[in-house]
């Protein structure tokens, strides 16, 4: 597999539908392990696969504090079973929207089926900034950004701001 980069707003590729992963393999093993050494470097607590360009149903999320051991979390073929009435609001940002952050609700927890690497069935129930991080990088799947969760005019400015960077950086 060739090196794989971060995607950055407003590339058109982050949303692109992925489609579910048809064998769990080696190479998506070394999809997943480069994808969380994106996200670690980044640094970041979650990376779908989508945001280093690749359209599959792949999901890396570790929500360790800097204090604890990493605890990844590989979610293939994630399906969101339910969800909780009540909902939580807090800010969210994503590694494709480098520094730039907003409010967003979302419920406060989640039941998650996914595959892990290894290609087994797996159920999590989760809440607080672990289900926060999953439905964020599970929006990436169907191509929504934190940002589509926003009016218009805060969306427009957000992503006007990241073209204004991204053309600074290419002429500097």
């Amino acid at each position: 597999m060739s090196a794989l980069s971060l995607i950055t707003a407003p590339d058109p590729r982050l949303k692109l539908r992925s489609t579910p992963v048809e064998r769990v393999d080696d190479d998506l093993r070394r999809l997943v392990d480069g994808m969380l050494q994106i996200m670690y470097q980044a640094p970041g607590i979650g990376l779908s696969a989508i945001q280093v360009g690749v359209a599959k149903q792949v999901i890396v999320v570790d929500v360790a504090r800097d204090d604890e051991p990493p605890t990844p979390l590989h979610l293939i073929n994630p399906k969101l079973v339910w969800f909780s009435e009540q909902g939580v609001v807090m800010s969210e940002g994503c590694l494709s929207l480098p520094e730039h952050f907003a409010e967003i609700e979302r419920p406060a927890r989640v039941r998650v089926e996914f595959l892990d690497a290894h290609g087994r069935p797996q159920s999590l129930e989760a809440d607080d900034l672990l289900s926060r991080c999953i439905q964020h990088e599970y929006d990436h799947l169907d191509g929504i950004l934190f940002v589509d969760h926003l009016s218009a005019l805060k969306r427009n400015m957000i992503l006007r701001k990241l073209v204004k960077a991204r053309r600074q950086q290419a002429s500097a």
